[in-house]
Order: C-alpha cells, then sequence, then structure tokens
C-alpha cells in the first residue's frame, strides 16, 4: 500500500504531495523534509530505493523533479519504479512534455491524473490513456463552454 506520493524540484522544495494514510501536519514537514533531504543527498550511483523508519522509500528523477513514494514493506520496489514511471509518462502525455511549472499551474490536474491511477493508496489504474480519459473530457467540456 502506499503512503504517500511527494514530487520535488531540486531545491527541495515539494510542489506535489498526496497522502494516503492520515498524519498530522507537522509529522507529515518532519517526515517530508528528512526524507527530501536524504533523497537528494543521495548520488545517481546509489539505488533508488531505501528504508525510512517503518516503511520503504522509492523515488526517481526526471530532470528538476523528484518523484518519491512511500510505501509499507510489502510491496516491491522495482514495481513501484516502474509506476513512477507511468506516472511521468501520463503527466508527459496529458503536459506534453511535462516540466516543474506544469505542476505548478495545474496542479489541481496533477492531482486528478493521481487519484485516477491510485485510490486509497492502492495503485488501481496503469494504463495511461484510461486514467486521462476523464481530465480530457473535463478540459472538452471547459472549451465548449469557453466557446
Amino acid at each position: 500500500m502506499l503512503k504517500f506520493v511527494l514530487l520535488v524540484n531540486k531545491q527541495g522544495q515539494t510542489r506535489l504531495s498526496q497522502y494516503y494514510e492520515y498524519s498530522t501536519v507537522v509529522e507529515r514537514v518532519i517526515t517530508e523534509a528528512d526524507i527530501i533531504r536524504k533523497c537528494l543527498a543521495r548520488s545517481d550511483e546509489q539505488c533508488s530505493f531505501m528504508e525510512y523508519k517503518n516503511f520503504k522509500v522509492v523515488y526517481r528523477r526526471y530532470a528538476s523533479l523528484y518523484f518519491i513514494i512511500a510505501v509499507d514493506n510489502s510491496e516491491n520496489e522495482l514495481n513501484i519504479l516502474e509506476f513512477i514511471h507511468n506516472v511521468v509518462e501520463a503527466f508527459d502525455r496529458y503536459f506534453e512534455s511535462v516540466c516543474e511549472l506544469d505542476i505548478m499551474f495545474n496542479i489541481e490536474k496533477a492531482h486528478m491524473i493521481l487519484d485516477e491511477m491510485i485510490m486509497n493508496g492502492h495503485i488501481t489504474e496503469t494504463n495511461k490513456n484510461r486514467a486521462l480519459a476523464p481530465i480530457v473530457v473535463l478540459d472538452k467540456a471547459v472549451k465548449q463552454l469557453n466557446l
């Protein structure tokens, strides 16, 4: 089960966070800061997953963004790495070459894409076309209303 998803830039600023287990704001800030600091400090030669407290952290860097997912100990790290790549491809397809600014200025659409792929901490959709279908329909409806 996924515990949370973070998108962080190279300076350590969180650009998107989605939690699937309750924790207080103070706990979130402390955990995020610690995990981000550890991920940014690791070199490219080190593996992309590590253990932190009672869960595993799987991350991958794409351009200037780190995609960080925390999972419980029963999850397969390589599956989560593949899922991160799948999320990046979905963002890439929707935003047409996604960058940090796309996430910042379209945060609600990024959350919608994640919500289509993850439900209650479980990966429910890996097909990019199906994950993007609702947001594409919504965009078409908005365009029709603006005409």
